[in-house]
C-alpha cells in the first residue's frame, strides 16, 4: 500500500503535517544502522547525520523538500538503491551529494557532460564553445585533478584558488593584499601548489567566466569604430575627431565596454543549477487568473499569439532591457555620468526573476558627459546581437533534457526612469507634450518660466459624468472631448518613419547654448520627435503592446513631494505660492484664492496651520516600522522648524501607502483627506504583489475621479507632468502585469553595487567592468561551493534558521535568529506571562493532539449531554493549562515553559 505523502504540502502547524512526519520518522529510523539519520531539511541538506529529536526539530522549524517524494536515502525501496549503488548508476542529483562538485561545475560552465562523445551533440558543443574554450576546460579540469598537496583530499588546487579567490571579493580585499597572502602562504606551505601572485591566480579563475569587448567611441558619441565598415577608422567620420587619446600607447579617446549576451544565456540552459528556473514560466499554471509574474499579461500573451513559433519553445527568452546613470564618485564635485544597460531575463520565477544575481549587465556606455538622445550608438551591438537571436538564434546545450536546441530571445520592453524614457524612445519628455501615452493629444497649459500644467483629466470620465459640466468647479470651461486613444506601435512608426537624425554632439559652439522654452515654442511631429528609436529595428517591436514603462517609483516619489511639500507649505518646493496665486487669476477661476495688490492672499483649503503642522510632523516622527521595512523616517523630519527633508524614493513609497493616510487625519478637512487618502490607496493597490483585471479596470477610473478631485482643491501647477502619468499606470499594469518586475527600485540598488566596484577614480569603467566579471565568475561557481557563505545561500537580514550547535535541551522552541542590535531587559507581570505562555501553548503545533484529547475527555466528561461548542473552548481556555502538566508529566512541562521563556 503506497504511503500517504500529502502531508507534505499542507502547513507545518496541522496535524496531518505532525502524523505525516512521524510516519516518515518511523519509516526512516527503522532502516536506520544506528540511532541517527540524514536531515532532509533545508539547514542540513541530506547532508548531516542527526537524532530523531533533532531531526522533528528541524522538520518542524522549516519546511519538509516538497520534490523529495520518494524517500531513498530513508527506507524507502532500500532494495532499489542497492541495485543502482551495485551499478553505478546515479541516485536524485538534487538529493544525493556530489562527489566532485568542482567537476560539475567545469561540466556546466563548458558544456561537456550529459551525453557519449561520439553523438552530434558533441561535435555541436564543442563548436559553440570553440577551440579555446576547449582548451580551457581541459587546463581548468587538470588544476581540479591536481592535489593542493601531496596527500590532500580535501582541495585541490583549482577549488583553493576559487574559494580564496570568493573569501578576496566578499570581504573586498585589494589585489595587492591577496597577493601579500598567497607569498605568505607560499613561503609557510612550500610543497603546497599556490599561484605565485594574485595575478596568476587571477588568470585562472577568468577561464570560466564570460569576458567582455572593448568597442572604441567617438568622443563626441558620433560613432561606434565597430562592424566592417567603421571598425579600420582611424577618425569619426562626422566630426573628424580621432578615435586615439594616445596613439603610440594604443589608448582609445572613449571605450564601451560590451558584455556579449548569447555566451551568458547559454550558460543559463547548460548550468543544472539554473535550467529548472528558465522553464518556470511554462511549467507552472496559473490557476486563480490573477496576475503575479510578466507572463501572466496581456503583453506577454499578445507576444504569444503574434509569433506562436516562438512561442511554442519555452527555452525562448524574454527579457527586459533597463538603463539608468549614475554618478561614480559620489557626493565629488566631478561631473561624471556612467550608463549602465542591465537586462533581465523574465523566464524565471517571482523570487529570482528581479534578484541582482539574475541580472545581466549588457554594456557599460562611457562618461563624462550624460549620452543623452545620443544612446542610440551604443546600443548598435546588443540590437544587431538581439536581432541575431531572433533570425537564427545560438545553438545551446540544455542539461535537463541532454540535447542540442537552438535558443532564441526577444526584447519585450525597456525600463528606466521618465528623462531616461525620452532617451531611449526618442519622444521630448521636456515640453508641453511631454506625455508619451497621450502622444500629441496631451492637454497642458504654459505657467510661468518654463512650468507647464498637465490639467484636464475630466476628458477621460464617462460621457454622462457631471463633472463634465461643472464649469466652475474646474478651469470654467465644459469638458466636450473624447479620452485620448492608446496608440499602437504602428502608429508610432507612421509618425517618424521619415525621420533621420545625426547622432553626436553639436559642432557649432552657438549650439550648445541653452534651449529656449517659452509660449512660443512649436511643438509638433518632427520637433516632438527627436528620432527614429533604435529599437524600431527589431522586427517585432511595433507590435509589442507597451514598448516603454512609465516608473512607478520616481512617479510615487514626486507625487509624494507634492502633496507633503505643498501641505507644509514648503518656502520652496510648494506648489501653493504666489504665483500659483497669480495664475489663478490670469485664468479667471477660484476669486477667493487671488492674491491682492499687496501679494497677499487666504490660506487654501488644504493649508495647515502650526498647530496641525506640529501635529502631523509628531504623528510622522513617532512612527515605528518593524526591522528593515523602510529607513528611520524619522530622521527626515525637522520638528522645530516644521519641514520634512532628504526624502529617499522609499521613504515616500512608505509614507505614500502607509503613514500619510493616517497622518492626515485629524489635521485636515474631511474633503481633503478623502481625496489624498484615495490616491494613497490607489498607490498600495497598484503595488500590490498579485492583482486582477478587473480590479485594474476600477482602480483606473478610480484615479481618474480622484485626479479630477485634486484639481477642485490644488492650484494648477500642483499638476506636473508626473502628476498627469498616474492616470497612465493602471492602463500599462492591465497589459504588463504587477509593477514590481518594471520599477527602478532593483535597479537602482544594482547601481550602487556596481558603484561599490570603483577602485580606480581614474578608470571608473574599467573598474565596474573587472569587477562585475569577477562577480559573475563566482556567481556561478558559489552554486557549486559547500560550506560557504555566498551570495546564493547567506542569511537573510532576518535570520529564521536555528542554530545547531546549540542543543541544550530537547525543546520545542531551538535557539532561532541572529542578535541584530543590544539586548534591552523589562519586566513582565504575572497575567502577562502566563497570557504569553498560554499565547504559545495554543500556537504550537506539537501541542495540539494534546487540544484535541482535552476535548475528547471534556465531552466523555459530559456524560452524553451536548455542550455547545462557545462553551467548549471557554473551558478548554481555562482548564487546559492545569490539564496539560499532569497528562505530560511535570519535568516535560518544565522544560517546555524553559523553551517558551527563551523567546522573551
Amino acid at each position: 500500500m503506497p504511503i500517504d505523502k500529502s502531508w507534505i504540502c499542507k502547513p507545518r502547524n496541522t496535524i496531518e503535517y505532525a502524523n505525516g512526519l512521524n510516519v516518515f520518522l518511523d519509516i526512516a529510523f527503522q532502516h536506520a544502522n544506528g540511532p541517527v539519520i540524514k536531515c532532509p531539511c533545508a539547514k542540513c541538506g541530506f547532508k548531516k547525520w542527526q537524532t530523531r529529536d533533532v531531526v522533528q526539530e528541524h522538520l518542524t522549524c522549516t519546511a519538509f523538500p516538497q520534490n523529495y517524494k520518494t524517500w531513498y536515502l530513508h527506507g524507502e525501496g532500500s532494495s532499489v538503491i542497492e541495485s543502482m549503488v551495485a551499478t553505478s548508476a546515479h541516485v536524485t542529483e538534487d538529493l544525493l551529494e556530489s562527489q566532485n562538485p568542482m567537476e560539475d561545475m567545469l561540466n556546466d560552465a563548458f558544456g561537456f557532460a550529459g551525453h557519449d562523445e561520439d553523438t552530434e551533440a558533441d561535435d555541436l558543443q564543442t563548436n559553440m564553445v570553440g577551440d579555446e574554450g576547449k582548451t580551457n576546460f581541459d587546463e581548468l579540469m587538470r588544476d581540479n585533478n591536481e592535489p593542493l598537496y601531496e596527500g590532500c583530499t580535501k582541495y585541490s588546487k583549482l577549488s583553493f584558488m576559487l574559494k580564496l579567490y570568493h573569501i578576496k571579493c566578499m570581504s573586498r580585499m585589494s589585489d595587492k593584499a591577496m597577493t601579500m597572502i598567497l607569498e605568505l602562504l607560499k613561503d609557510a606551505f612550500e610543497h603546497a601548489k599556490f599561484p605565485n601572485s594574485f595575478y596568476e591566480a587571477k588568470t585562472v579563475i577568468t577561464k570560466l567566466g564570460l569576458n567582455y569587448v572593448k568597442i572604441p567611441a567617438c568622443p563626441k558619441d558620433c560613432m561606434l569604430y565597430w562592424g566592417e565598415d567603421n571598425e579600420g577608422l582611424e577618425e569619426c567620420k562626422r566630426c573628424k575627431t580621432s578615435k586615439w587619446k594616445n596613439k603610440d600607447k594604443k589608448q582609445y579617446a572613449k571605450i564601451l565596454r560590451y558584455f556579449p549576451l548569447k555566451p551568458r544565456l547559454q550558460r543559463l540552459f547548460m548550468s543544472s543549477k539554473t535550467i529548472e528556473s528558465m522553464t518556470w514560466h511554462a511549467s507552472k499554471d496559473n490557476q486563480d487568473g490573477l496576475m503575479r509574474h510578466p507572463r501572466d499579461s496581456e503583453a506577454w500573451k499578445s507576444f504569444d499569439l503574434l509569433h506562436p513559433e516562438f512561442a511554442n519553445d519555452p527555452r525562448n527568452v524574454r527579457l527586459g532591457l533597463a538603463a539608468d546613470g549614475f554618478n561614480p564618485y559620489g557626493n565629488m564635485s566631478t561631473n561624471h555620468s556612467i550608463w549602465p544597460v542591465v537586462l533581465i531575463p523574465y523566464n524565471r520565477p517571482p523570487w529570482q526573476c528581479m534578484k541582482q544575481t539574475s541580472f545581466i549587465l549588457s554594456m557599460i556606455i562611457p562618461g563624462k558627459q550624460m549620452v543623452g538622445n545620443d544612446i542610440d550608438v551604443y546600443l548598435e551591438p546588443l540590437i544587431s546581437e538581439l536581432k541575431d537571436l531572433w533570425f537564427d538564434g545560438v545553438q545551446t546545450f540544455d542539461y535537463s533534457k541532454k540535447e542540442m536546441f537552438t535558443l532564441r530571445a526577444a526584447l519585450l520592453w525597456t525600463i528606466s526612469d521618465f528623462p531616461g524614457l525620452g532617451n531611449l524612445s526618442g519622444w521630448n519628455t521636456h515640453t508641453g507634450l511631454a506625455c508619451p501615452t497621450c502622444n500629441f493629444e496631451t492637454d497642458s497649459s504654459w505657467l510661468y518660466r518654463g512650468k507647464f500644467c498637465f490639467m484636464g483629466h475630466r476628458r477621460f470620465l464617462n460621457k454622462e459624468h457631471r463633472f463634465r459640466f461643472n464649469n466652475h468647479l474646474f478651469d470654467g470651461t465644459n469638458e466636450l472631448r473624447d479620452a485620448p486613444k492608446p496608440l499602437l506601435g504602428s502608429d508610432i512608426w507612421n509618425q517618424i518613419e521619415g525621420m533621420n537624425v545625426t547622432f553626436g554632439k553639436p559642432l557649432d559652439p552657438i549650439d550648445t547654448s541653452k534651449r529656449a522654452r517659452g509660449k512660443n515654442v512649436v511643438q509638433v511631429g518632427a520637433e516632438q520627435w527627436r528620432k527614429r528609436s533604435i529599437f524600431f529595428e527589431l522586427p517585432y517591436w511595433r507590435t509589442n503592446l507597451l514598448r516603454h514603462c512609465l516608473d512607478v517609483m520616481h512617479i510615487e516619489k514626486n507625487v509624494c513631494d507634492n502633496v507633503l511639500y505643498t501641505l507644509l507649505n514648503d518656502p520652496k518646493k510648494s506648489k501653493d505660492n504666489l504665483k500659483a496665486r497669480k495664475v489663478l487669476k490670469e485664468m479667471g477661476i477660484r476669486k477667493e484664492l487671488w492674491p491682492n495688490d499687496k501679494g497677499r492672499f487666504r490660506p487654501s483649503v488644504f493649508s495647515l496651520s502650526k498647530t496641525k503642522k506640529k501635529t502631523f510632523l509628531r504623528t510622522l516622527k513617532k512612527a515605528k516600522m518593524p526591522d528593515g521595512y523602510s529607513s528611520n523616517i524619522a530622521r527626515c523630519v525637522d520638528l522645530k522648524g516644521g519641514k520634512i527633508f532628504g526624502l529617499k524614493s522609499h521613504d515616500c513609497h512608505i509614507l505614500m501607502e502607509q503613514l500619510l493616510p493616517i497622518a492626515i487625519r485629524n489635521v485636515l478637512p474631511n474633503n481633503v483627506t478623502a481625496v489624498i487618502v484615495e490616491m494613497c490607496s490607489f498607490f498600495r493597490q497598484l503595488c500590490g504583489k498579485s492583482i486582477s483585471q478587473f480590479d485594474l479596470n476600477k482602480l483606473e477610473s478610480r484615479m481618474i475621479q480622484t485626479l479630477c478631485h485634486l484639481e477642485m482643491l490644488f492650484p494648477p501647477s500642483f499638476f506636473t507632468i508626473m502628476v498627469h502619468l498616474t492616470c497612465h499606470l493602471a492602463g500599462e499594469a492591465k497589459l504588463e502585469g504587477p509593477v514590481h518586475y518594471r520599477w527602478m527600485y532593483p535597479i537602482e540598488r544594482y547601481l550602487g553595487h556596481l558603484k561599490s566596484y570603483v577602485r580606480n577614480k581614474a578608470q571608473p569603467e574599467g573598474s565596474i567592468a573587472e569587477g562585475y566579471l569577477a562577480e559573475e565568475v563566482l556567481t556561478f561557481c558559489s552554486q557549486y561551493m559547500e560550506g560557504m557563505k555566498t551570495r546564493t545561500n547567506r542569511p537573510s537580514r532576518v535570520d529564521d534558521f536555528f542554530n545547531t550547535n546549540i542543543s541544550e535541551l530537547n525543546t520545542l522552541f531551538p535557539p532561532i535568529g541572529r542578535v541584530v542590535s543590544a539586548a534591552s531587559t523589562f519586566e513582565m507581570s504575572t497575567i502577562e506571562r502566563t497570557q504569553a505562555h498560554r499565547y504559545v501553548l495554543f500556537n504550537c503545533p506539537q501541542v495540539q493532539p494534546y487540544i484535541e484529547e482535552f476535548r475528547q475527555h471534556l465531552r466523555r466528561r459530559s456524560r452524553g449531554r451536548r455542550i455547545p461548542n462557545t462553551e467548549l473552548e471557554k473551558i478548554i481556555n481555562k482548564d487546559f493549562m492545569n490539564w496539560f502538566p499532569q497528562r505530560v508529566g511535570t519535568i516535560c512541562f518544565y522544560k517546555f515553559k524553559m523553551s517558551i521563556s527563551k523567546i522573551y
